[in-house]
């Protein structure tokens, strides 16, 4: 794990958090808010992402940090398979959607280029 210290470090981790942060707002309003099944899994969803990627972090060796990234990465797609949902019932605007959708991918993309790396720098742990 290199030059990270702690997790707060890691850029996904920094990104996952900013992408709760606008689930929670965006579901915390409207129809939406009234949905406690889909408000609650989405919720669940995004904290999920940035909980994950700091859990693998505390467990001190690649090989449980990659299994803990690729279940950030699970929790991902789900968010976004719950957003087309959140979409379809008309509890967030198409502008949102694309926010969070585009924000969930950066989130994706940090987290699988983290994996990458991980694995070429991989020690036997």
């Amino acid at each position: 794990m290199s030059n990270i210290e702690r997790f707060e470090d890691i850029e996904a981790w920094k990104k996952a958090r900013k992408l709760a942060q606008k689930i929670y707002k965006i579901t915390g309003s409207g129809e939406f808010a009234k949905d406690w099944t889909l408000k609650d899994q989405v919720r669940r969803a995004s904290i999920s992402i940035m909980s994950n990627i700091a859990e693998g972090y505390g467990r001190k060796t690649d090989k449980e940090f990659i299994q803990f990234l690729y279940i950030a990465m699970g929790s991902i797609f789900e968010l976004q398979s719950q957003i087309y949902m959140a979409l379809d019932l008309s509890y967030m605007s198409k502008e949102e959607f694309k926010d969070i959708f585009t924000t969930s991918n950066e989130v994706a993309k940090l987290t699988g280029g983290f994996i990458k790396y991980l694995k070429k720098t991989k020690t036997t742990d």
